[in-house]
C-alpha cells in the first residue's frame, strides 16, 4: 500500500480512495471541491486567533496518509478490548473497523452501528444530507476531512429507542505509522436517549502520526445524548477534530470533553440549537505536560427561542504546555428567552506554562440572559502553605488545589465519568500511560465517587438513627 505525505496530496489521491470504495458519483464530487476549498484555505481563518494558533506544528511532510493501513491490534489496547467484549461496541484500528458487537435485543429494535462505507450503502441518502450540511469553507481541516476521510464511523438511534448502557466507540492509530482521517456521524431520532464513550489511543512512533475527525451528531426531538471523549494519544501524535452538533426542540446534549495525550490537539465545536427547548452542557478537561499544546474553539448558536447552553473549559498545565481557548454564545434574533454561559479557566502550575482565553458574545435580540469569564492564574502560594502545614507535600497539596479546582465540573459528570478523569489525571500525574480499564484500581474510585454528594443518604441516615 502506497504513502503519501500531507503536503503533497491531490485529486489523484481522492480518485483512488473513491475508486477502492466504489462511491457515488456526487460523493467523488463533493471530495474533488473540499480538496480544492482546503488548498486555499490558510491553518486559520480568523485574524484574531491566527496569532495564537499551534496549528502549525503538525507537519504535513511527516503525517502520511493511504487508503488503508495496518490491521493489527496494538499489544496496548488488548486488555481494554477484553474489558469491553460483552458490551455494545465498535472498535476501529487505523482506516479498518476491527469489530462491532450490538446485542440482539438492541438490534431487533433498530439500533445500527457500522462503518461510515457500509452507511453509504445502507443510508445513502442520510449520509449525503449529512455530508453536504458539512460548510467545507468554514476550516481548512474541515475541508481536508470531507475530502480525503478513510475511515468513519455511523451510529444511528431509532425513534423511541432508551438504551440502558453506552455505547463504545475505541479508535486507534495504526502501527504502521500512517495517518487517519475519520468521518464520523451520529444520528439520534425523536424520543431517544443513549450515552456514547469515545476513545482515542495511539501506538510510540518515531514521527507524527495523525488522527484526523470530522463529527456530525443530529439530536431528534425530545431526545437526551451524553458522549464522553478521552483522548489518551502518545505524545508523538496529532489529534484534529471538528465536531458540529444539531440539537432539536426539547432535546438535550450533554458532552465531556477529557484531553490528555498527544503533541497538538485542535478542536473545533459547534453546537446549533434548532428548536425550542434544546440545551446543551459542554464540559472540557485539559491536562497538559511538557510541551503539548491544546487549542480549543467551542461556539454555541441559538437559533431559536427557550434555549440553554453551557460551556466551561477547564485547563491544567504543567512544564512547558501551553492551552487556547475560543468560545463564542451567538444568540440569534429569533432566540429569545434564551439562557447562556461560557467560561474558560486554566490553572498553571509551572513558570513556563502558558494560556490564553477569549471568550465572546454576539447576541442580536433582547430578554436573553447570556454571560461569559475567563481567568488564568497561577497556583495561591498561600493556600500551598496552608495544606504543607496540614501535613501534606508540595505535590500532595498542589494535587488537593487541582482536585478543587476541577471540582465544581466534575459534580455534573456520572460516577463513572468522573472516576476515568480522575484516573488519567492521577496516571498523568505519576508519568504512567494513559488508558482506562476496570481494574481494581478503577474500582476503588468509583465505589468512592458513588457516595460523593449524595445529600439523601445523609438525611436518611439522620432519620435511621433517631
Amino acid at each position: 500500500m502506497q504513502k503519501l505525505a500531507l503536503s503533497t496530496i491531490g485529486s489523484s489521491l481522492i480518485d483512488e480512495i473513491s475508486s477502492s470504495k466504489n462511491e457515488p458519483d456526487w460523493l467523488k464530487e463533493y471530495r474533488k471541491n473540499s480538496l480544492s476549498i482546503y488548498q486555499e484555505l490558510p491553518l486559520e481563518i480568523s485574524p484574531l486567533y491566527n496569532k495564537y494558533t499551534d496549528a502549525k506544528r503538525m507537519d504535513p511532510q511527516q503525517v502520511s496518509l493511504s487508503i488503508a493501513s495496518d490491521k493489527s491490534i496494538p499489544e496496548f489496547l488488548k486488555n481494554r478490548l477484553s474489558d469491553l467484549a460483552n458490551e455494545t461496541t465498535i472498535v476501529q484500528i487505523g482506516s479498518n473497523i476491527d469489530r462491532i458487537n450490538i446485542p440482539e435485543e438492541q438490534k431487533s429494535k433498530g439500533l445500527v452501528i457500522s462503518s461510515i462505507d457500509d452507511a453509504l450503502k445502507n443510508h445513502g441518502d442520510l449520509i449525503q444530507k449529512t455530508l453536504e450540511s458539512t460548510n467545507s469553507k468554514e476550516d481548512k481541516y474541515t475541508a481536508l476531512n470531507n475530502a480525503a476521510f478513510n475511515s468513519g464511523i455511523f451510529i444511528y438511534i431509532p425513534r423511541n429507542l432508551i438504551l440502558e448502557k453506552p455505547i463504545h466507540i475505541i479508535s486507534s492509530l495504526p502501527l504502521d505509522g500512517v495517518s487517519i482521517i475519520s468521518r464520523n456521524v451520529i444520528i439520534t431520532e425523536e424520543n431517544t436517549k443513549a450515552s456514547i464513550v469515545q476513545e482515542l489511543y495511539s501506538p510510540k512512533v518515531s514521527h507524527q502520526q495523525a488522527y484526523l475527525e470530522l463529527l456530525n451528531v443530529n439530536v431528534g426531538p425530545n431526545s437526551q445524548l451524553d458522549g464522553t471523549t478521552l483522548q489518551m494519544m502518545d505524545h508523538s501524535s496529532v489529534n484534529f477534530s471538528t465536531r458540529i452538533s444539531i440539537v432539536s426542540q426539547d432535546a438535550k446534549i450533554n458532552w465531556y470533553l477529557g484531553l490528555f495525550g498527544s503533541m497538538l490537539s485542535r478542536y473545533r465545536i459547534d453546537y446549533y440549537l434548532n428548536g425550542t427547548g434544546a440545551s446543551v452542557n459542554d464540559s472540557e478537561v485539559v491536562f497538559g505536560n511538557d510541551d503539548q499544546s491544546f487549542d480549543l474553539s467551542t461556539n454555541v448558536n441559538h437559533e431559536k427561542p427557550s434555549t440553554e447552553g453551557k460551556v466551561i473549559e477547564k485547563s491544567i498545565l504543567k512544564d512547558k504546555s501551553k492551552s487556547l481557548f475560543k468560545g463564542m454564545i451567538r444568540i440569534k434574533e429569533g432566540a429569545s428567552k434564551s439562557n447562556s454561559f461560557l467560561s474558560g479557566r486554566s490553572i498553571l502550575l509551572d513558570k513556563g506554562a502558558k494560556s490564553d482565553s477569549i471568550p465572546g458574545l454576539e447576541i442580536f435580540t433582547n430578554d436573553v440572559r447570556a454571560t461569559h469569564s475567563a481567568s488564568v492564574a497561577q497556583i495561591d502560594e498561600e493556600q500551598l502553605f496552608y495544606l504543607q502545614t496540614r501535613c501534606l507535600s508540595k505535590k500532595e497539596a498542589e494535587r488537593t488545589i487541582v482536585e478543587g479546582f476541577l471540582e465544581p465540573l466534575s459534580r455534573k459528570m456520572s460516577h463513572q465519568v468522573r472516576a476515568w478523569i480522575a484516573y488519567l489525571i492521577e496516571s498523568k500525574w505519576e508519568g504512567k500511560e494513559l488508558e482506562i480499564s476496570n481494574d481494581e484500581q478503577l474500582k476503588a474510585i468509583i465505589e468512592v465517587e458513588e457516595t460523593r454528594y449524595n445529600e439523601d443518604a445523609e438525611i436518611e441516615q439522620h432519620y435511621k438513627y433517631r
